[in-house]
C-alpha cells in the first residue's frame, strides 16, 4: 500500500503503536486501521490498553470479542478486557481442579489469581494468541494494535522472557499464574510471540511522540529498549505539530510553534536514524470516522459553523483549589488521570505552592514514565521529593523477605524461598508496599502523589482492596482497631482526589469512566481540573479558535455533571518547568480569560 505515511507504506501484518500516554497512539492506530481497511485490506484493530478507549473513537461498544465495525468495510476490532481476561483465565486454571483437589489448595489456587499480577499475565496470554493463532487471525490481512501506555507495553513485551525464566526455576508451585506444571503447554505460544515481534518482516513498531521534549525523550527510551530486546523495526510519527501558518498575529500560537519546532531540532540523536512522519495539529476533535478519515490525509480540514462571540470562562483557578487544601494541614492528594494530561506537572505546581506556604510536603509519583526531578528544576526547603521504582522496590523487598523470613531457614529452605521471590507477584507486592508507607505518611504531612496513568492506577488500587479485604478477613471478630490503605483513601477527611483531563471528547469521558471507578472502590474523587485550556486564554489563530470552540461542550460537561469543583488551567507560553513557574502555575498568575471577539479572530 502506497501511502502519504511512511509509518504505512508497504505495511507488515503487525503494526503496533506505542508511547507515552496521551500523545495520541489511539486515534493513529485506529485512522491507520480505518486507512488500510478503506483500500481494500482485512484488518483487524486491537486494544491491549486497560483504560481502552477505541470503542469511544467509533462511537460503538466493543469489548472483548471481536467485533466488526459497520461503517467501515474489512475492519473488526477487539478491545482485551483485563478483568474479563483474568476470570476467563482463572476459570480455566481452576476448573479443571475443583471437585477433584482438596478445598484448601483450591481455595489458595484461587487466591493466588486474585492479584493484579495474574490480570496482567491473563491480558498478555490473549494478546500472544493473536500474534501465534493463525486460525483465529486468519482472514486478517493486518492486525493493528493499540497498545498502552510505554512502561506497561515493555512489560507486556518482555513477559514472555521472564515467565520464560520463572517456569524453568518452578518446582510446580502455585503462583499469580496458576499451578506451575500446567503452563509447560504454553512456553512454546509464548516464544512464538516473541518471535513474530522479532520478525521485521511481519512487524513494525510505530513509536508515536509529540514535540515536546519530555515525549521525545520518553520515545528514545522506549526504541532503546524495544531494540535491546530485538524489536527493531520502528517508525517514528510526531503527531500534533502546530502549522507554521496559524503563528501570524498571535502570541501563543508563536511561542507553541517555537517550542516544538526546538523540541525538534534537539530531539535526541538516537531518533534520528528512524524513518519519521509530522502528522500537524487538527483543528477538531479526533471521534467519529470523518474526524479519523481527515487525521492522515492532506485534505482541507472540517470546519464549524461561524461563532460570533468566545465568551468568557467562570472556573475557580488552581490557587482555589490550593487554597482549600492547604486549610487542612496535611493528608494525601492524589492526581489521577489519562496519560498525557499533565499530571505530573500540576502534582508539582501543588507541592511547591504548598512548601512555599511552609508547610511539610513530600512529592511522590508512581508513574514509569515521569520526571519530577525536570518539571521541578530547582528545591525548596519543605519539599522532599521522590519516586515508586518497580525495580527498586522489588530488590528492597528481596532482600527484607530474605534477611527476615530467609534468615531462620536451612540451605535448601532459602533456595526455595529464592525462587518464590523470583515470581512475578513480587513486583506487585512491592510497589503496593512502597505505596502504602508513602501515603501513612500524610497524617503528618502532606504527601501529594502524581500517579501512573488510569490502567496501572486501577491495578494498584485492585491490589490496595485485596489487602482491604484480607486484613480485614484475618481480625474478623476480634474487635481490634484496624486501619488499611484502602480505608484512608475512602476517607474524604484523610485523602483528596484530583481527577486532571483535558478539555476533549476522549479524556473527559474516560475521566468519567475513572470516576465511576473510583465511586465503585468508596472513594469519591474530591475536584476535576481541565488542563492546557485553550479556551481559557486569547487567541487568534484560526485553527485555535476552533478548537477553544470545541472545548466549550466539554468544559460544560465537566462543570454540569461530573465535577463537585473544579478548576480551569489555560495553555500557557512558555512549559511551566522550574519552580518559579510553578509558583505562578498554582498561585493563579495565568493570562487573563478568553475576551469575547468576533469570529475572524480579530480584536
Amino acid at each position: 500500500m502506497n501511502s502519504d505515511c511512511k509509518f504505512l507504506d508497504r505495511a507488515s501484518r503487525f503494526l503496533f503503536f506505542t508511547g507515552k500516554g496521551g500523545v495520541g497512539k489511539t486515534s493513529i492506530a485506529c485512522a491507520s486501521a480505518v486507512k488500510l481497511a478503506d483500500a481494500g485490506r482485512q484488518v483487524l484493530l486491537v486494544s491491549t490498553d486497560p483504560a481502552s478507549n477505541v470503542g469511544q473513537v467509533f462511537g460503538i461498544a466493543i469489548g472483548n470479542q471481536i467485533t466488526a465495525i459497520p461503517a467501515v468495510s474489512g475492519l473488526a476490532a477487539l478491545e482485551i478486557d483485563p478483568q474479563a481476561a483474568a476470570q476467563a483465565y482463572r476459570d480455566r486454571i481452576v476448573g479443571p481442579v475443583r471437585g477433584v483437589l482438596p478445598d484448601s489448595i483450591v481455595k489458595g489456587i484461587e487466591e493466588q489469581l486474585s492479584g493484579a499480577c495474574t490480570t496482567e499475565i491473563a491480558a498478555f496470554d490473549e494478546f500472544t494468541a493473536l500474534l501465534t493463532d493463525s486460525v483465529l487471525t486468519a482472514g486478517y490481512d493486518h492486525i493493528v494494535f493499540d497498545t498502552a501506555p510505554t512502561g506497561h507495553t515493555i512489560r507486556l513485551l518482555q513477559l514472555p522472557g521472564a515467565w520464560s525464566g520463572f517456569l524453568e526455576q518452578g518446582k510446580g508451585d502455585a503462583s499469580c499464574l496458576g499451578p506451575l506444571a500446567g503452563l509447560e503447554k504454553q512456553r512454546s505460544q509464548y516464544k512464538a510471540a516473541v518471535d513474530a515481534l522479532a520478525d521485521q518482516q511481519r512487524s513494525r513498531l510505530i513509536l508515536v511522540a509529540r514535540a515536546q521534549p519530555s515525549t521525545l525523550r520518553e520515545v528514545a527510551r522506549t526504541h532503546e529498549e524495544l531494540n535491546a530486546i530485538g524489536l527493531s523495526q520502528q517508525y517514528l510519527v510526531v503527531n500534533g505539530i502546530l502549522p507554521a501558518s496559524e503563528t501570524a498575529q498571535d502570541p501563543l500560537a508563536s511561542a507553541i510553534y517555537r517550542r516544538e519546532q526546538n523540541a525538534l531540532t534537539d530531539m535526541p540523536a538516537a531518533l534520528n536514524s528512524l524513518p519519521m512522519d509530522r502528522i500537524e495539529l487538527k483543528p477538531f476533535n479526533l471521534v467519529g470516522l470523518t474526524a479519523l478519515r481527515q487525521l492522515l490525509s492532506n485534505a482541507a480540514p472540517l470546519t464549524m459553523p461561524d461563532s460570533e462571540v468566545m465568551p468568557a470562562l467562570p472556573a475557580a483557578n488552581l490557587s482555589t483549589l490550593v487554597d482549600e487544601i492547604a486549610a487542612d494541614g496535611h493528608g494525601l492528594v492524589m492526581l489521577m488521570g489519562k496519560g498525557g494530561v499533565g499530571k505530573t506537572t500540576l502534582a508539582a505546581a501543588l507541592a511547591v505552592e504548598l512548601a512555599e506556604r511552609g508547610l511539610p510536603v513530600h512529592l511522590t509519583t508512581s508513574d514509569p514514565a515521569a520526571n519530577l526531578t525536570d518539571t521541578l528544576n530547582g528545591a525548596l526547603p519543605d519539599l522532599t521529593v521522590s519516586k515508586i521504582d518497580p525495580h527498586a522496590e522489588t530488590e528492597r523487598y528481596r532482600q527484607h523477605v530474605l534477611a527476615t523470613k530467609g534468615a531462620k531457614l536451612d540451605e535448601q529452605g532459602r533456595a526455595l524461598l529464592e525462587e518464590d521471590l523470583r515470581s512475578p507477584c513480587t513486583e506487585e507486592i512491592a510497589v503496593f508496599q512502597a505505596f502504602s508507607r508513602i501515603i501513612r505518611e500524610a497524617g503528618k504531612k502532606f504527601v501529594v502523589m502524581d500517579t501512573a496513568p488510569t490502567g496501572h492506577t486501577l491495578l494498584l488500587l485492585d491490589a490496595t482492596g485485596a489487602y482491604h479485604r484480607e486484613v480485614a478477613r484475618q481480625m474478623g471478630d476480634s474487635n481490634q482497631h484496624f486501619t488499611t490503605p484502602m480505608m484512608q483513601l475512602q476517607n474524604p477527611h484523610q485523602t483528596k482526589v484530583l481527577i486532571v483531563t483535558l478539555a476533549e471528547t476522549t479524556p473527559v469521558l474516560e475521566a468519567a469512566r475513572l470516576q465511576n471507578d473510583l465511586r465503585r472502590a468508596g472513594i469519591e474523587p474530591w475536584a476535576w481540573v481541565i488542563n492546557n485550556s485553550v479556551a481559557a486564554t486569547t487567541v487568534h489563530s484560526a485553527l485555535l479558535r476552533q478548537r477553544a470552540a470545541n472545548e466549550l461542550a466539554e468544559i460544560a460537561e465537566v462543570a454540569d455533571r461530573h465535577a463537585q469543583r473544579y478548576a480551569l488551567v489555560p495553555l500557557l507560553r512558555e512549559e511551566p518547568t522550574g519552580v518559579e513557574r510553578l509558583l505562578a502555575l498554582a498561585g493563579g498568575q495565568t493570562p487573563s480569560p478568553l475576551v469575547p471577539t468576533d469570529h475572524k479572530g480579530e480584536g
